[in-house]
């Protein structure tokens, strides 16, 4: 693995979420009709990992506070769709009232409290720290339109605070089975930021070609269904390390969507969150200021344990073998809403680290990294 400078961080590690994800949802037929952010919170509580002192609430970003990044238009359009004041050819402009982006009762509170709660973090690193944000991830909405089931980018605002403290060198690192099209689009071509994405190939949105270098700061990885925590490990060795090391962040976002993990519906790769945990412990001694995001992640089980995961790994809490009962308790009261889907095997339920799914690392993958090597 590659060798970097220890960096040392004066603050301990601060988790951002908010009670709106409990009382919210996308509609019954949506894939983020399950719940995430709140499973995570309520399993650091069960195992004792989540401290008041360890705890912020995420606050609701201003409408003005949005317009950072966002079109002050889209984002007054997105409040009057919640209001239920939006006419019908306003929100087609904006990409609103989708099956992808439906309208919603929360539609513009859950969203603004996601990005309230990234850019709170951005601001809180000033100084230095890691912030896990697990209600923070949502890389594909764009400037003016919701796209994705994103209907602010997060990621994108809260760079921007990094970069309104002063900061100039921010890395964007991003491991969610869906490439960052937003995140890219904001960015490309910046010469003081690095964007590094690896996704699914063939996978909606359909971007993040090999061959795509956004203006030459990109590194896209597109891998091939079944990619395995081997790859990834391989991944991180050979692309993501070397080009931080090289790049020198002042920051790193990372953002960790859990879609990527096998029993994910709307992704065909085979890691375990093993291999989440793993990319969150190389990366926090290269940065002095390291924020750590959600994002995509549909199977409710999978998704609590992948991010509760990656709390114990940021802020240095050990993951038991088997979960105690108040633990069992939270994910077992889980449920798909609806669907026909089977029910969780034993282990989702009993245990937070999956078993690991190591396997050889396959030609392309091989063959994809030597090319972006040689960039």
């Amino acid at each position: 693995m590659t060798q970097t400078a220890a960096v040392a961080f004066p603050a301990a590690p601060l988790y951002i979420g908010s009670e709106i994800y409990r009382r919210s949802s996308y509609g019954g037929r949506h894939p983020l009709r399950v719940p995430r952010v709140s499973t995570v919170t309520d399993l650091g509580r069960a195992l004792g990992w989540l401290p008041a002192a360890s705890f912020r609430t995420a606050p609701r970003a201003k409408p003005a506070a949005l317009t950072l990044w966002h079109d002050p238009a889209y984002v007054a359009a997105l409040a009057a769709a919640e209001a239920g004041l939006a006419a019908p050819e306003l929100l087609a402009a904006h990409g609103l009232g989708t099956l992808s982006n439906p309208v919603f009762p929360e539609m513009f509170r859950r969203p603004a409290t996601g990005a309230g709660g990234v850019m709170l973090a951005a601001e809180l690193l000033r100084g230095g720290g890691a912030i896990h944000v697990p209600g923070g991830g949502t890389h594909h909405g764009m400037r003016d339109r919701a796209n994705g089931f994103c209907y602010l980018n997060d990621p994108v605002l809260g760079m921007l605070v990094l970069r309104r403290m002063g900061l100039r060198r921010i890395a964007y690192v991003d491991i969610d089975a869906h490439h960052p099209d937003g995140v890219e689009a904001a960015f490309a071509g910046d010469p003081e930021a690095l964007l590094i994405s690896v996704h699914e190939e063939g996978r909606w949105p359909f971007t993040g070609a090999l061959e795509d270098e956004g203006g030459g700061t990109c590194f896209n990885l597109p891998v091939p269904r079944g990619f395995n925590d081997t790859e990834m490990r391989a991944v991180l060795e050979e692309l993501i390390l070397p080009r931080l090391a090289a790049f020198r962040p002042e920051a790193v976002v990372l953002q960790c969507g859990a879609d990527a993990l096998e029993e994910d519906p709307l992704s065909r790769l085979s890691l375990s969150n093993n291999a989440h945990f793993e990319v969150v412990a190389a990366l926090r001694p290269v940065t002095p200021r390291f924020l750590v995001l959600g994002g995509g992640g549909y199977n409710p089980w999978s998704v609590g344990r992948c991010w509760a995961g990656v709390w114990a790994t940021l802020a240095g809490h050990e993951i038991p073998d088997r979960l105690p009962e108040a633990a069992r308790a939270v994910l077992a009261g889980l449920d798909w809403g609806g669907g026909g889907r089977p029910p969780p095997a034993p282990a989702l339920i009993e245990t937070l680290r999956d078993a690991p799914r190591a396997g050889p690392v396959r030609p392309e993958i091989r063959e994809r990294l030597a090319r972006l090597a040689r960039r």
